[in-house]
């Protein structure tokens, strides 16, 4: 066996019950670990009528991948979003996140797992307009009880990992839409989030800059960090590693969204990663 080989040293037991001191090695393989997973999770909103919004689905997203979820307004979307940001609890089925059972949690321990697990990216960039970009990402640490001197620290660290070192004590006002997007992925990182959830967050830019906030969040997934994009754009889906497809409530592994071609309904639509060897 080689260093590199994953081994644990089981210590023998002879029939007397006495140890045997030959050491038994068995390989120890990779298990995939599912950062997210959905288990027929559907939303009822009340009425009357009562509204279906998300039929009951099932999604597994893994620790570290990059997944669009793709789809047109009115399709589910926003109702996802808020399901999987723990900004609302589902009427059914099981919401796992890092092997956290969070359907029937209470709100107070929702919000802390929100905190710690969830960093949040929206279209609308919400800047304090009279907060620098340090102080726009450092707030974000309060409610964590983070000492003030380490949020300053932490946040001029998360604005030059976005590249916007030489930008630390500019106002919003003064910054381009791009940079100000790139201060809400800084303030999205403070707190060492383990999923990062992206609604639209290109929707308010030029092409250009658009792309350019991308190739951030590419390498951010590139060192590791698991990327959830909403998207009704289909150019931005396909930077994803791989896209699912909501549509009427359903989702549908593949970016389908300028597939108008009919799909037979289903009581249960699933979205689940393939094994990857």
């Amino acid at each position: 066996m080689t260093d590199d080989d994953a081994t644990i040293i089981l210590p023998a037991v002879t029939d007397g019950g006495a140890r045997d001191d030959t050491a038994v090695f068995a390989r120890v393989e990779d298990v995939k670990h599912a950062l997210i997973e959905l288990d027929g999770v559907g939303m009822t909103y009340p009425g009357p009528p009562p509204v279906e919004a998300l039929k009951p689905v099932a999604l597994r997203v893994e620790d570290g991948e990059y997944v669009a979820i793709v789809g047109p307004s009115g399709s589910g979307k926003s109702t996802l979003l808020n399901l999987l940001g723990l900004l609302d609890a589902p009427t059914e089925g099981t919401y796992w996140l890092d092997g956290h059972d969070t359907s029937k949690m209470k709100e107070a321990r929702r919000t802390q797992l929100r905190a710690d697990k969830i960093g949040f990216i929206f279209q609308a960039f919400h800047l304090m307009a009279h907060r620098t970009a340090t102080e726009n990402v450092a707030m974000s640490l309060v409610y964590q009880g983070v000492p003030r001197r380490k949020r300053r620290q932490v946040a001029r660290e998360k604005l030059e990992l976005v590249g916007l070192g030489h930008r630390l004590d500019a106002l919003p006002t003064t910054l381009s839409g791009g940079e100000r997007q790139r201060v809400a992925i800084a303030r999205a990182l403070a707190a060492e989030p383990s999923l990062l959830l992206c609604d639209e967050p290109t929707g308010n830019l030029d092409s250009q800059t658009a792309d350019a906030v991308l190739a951030t969040i590419d390498e951010l997934h590139a060192a590791g960090l698991t990327i959830l994009m909403i998207t009704h754009d289909h150019d931005v889906a396909e930077r994803a590693q791989r896209a699912v497809t909501i549509r009427d409530g359903r989702l549908r592994e593949g970016n389908h969204l300028h597939d108008d071609s009919p799909h037979a309904p289903t009581d249960r639509a699933t979205a689940v990663m393939p094994t990857v060897p």
